[in-house]
């Protein structure tokens, strides 16, 4: 990947509510295991996280720091 499609993976795919493989080739016109390799970067950072993962599709939403605390009880 060049410097400025990574520049703007970077700076874009983390304010993206659905990410998928399909939209990041869409968006950054990135051949499909380019973007499947993107995508398993960009987890393992904790940029995005997992919403399904599955063999063959999987589906991530962007990382925030309200959605990974757990909720609390009301007594």
């Amino acid at each position: 990947m060049d410097k400025a499609t990574l520049d703007k993976m970077m700076k874009e795919v983390p304010t993206y509510k659905l990410i998928t493989t399909a939209v990041l080739v869409d968006r950054l016109k990135i051949n499909a295991s380019v973007a499947r390799r993107a995508l398993r970067d960009l987890e393992a950072q904790g940029v995005i996280k997992p919403v399904q993962k599955h063999a063959s599709f999987s589906i991530y939403t962007r990382a925030t720091a309200v959605a990974d605390e757990p909720a609390v009880a009301a007594k």
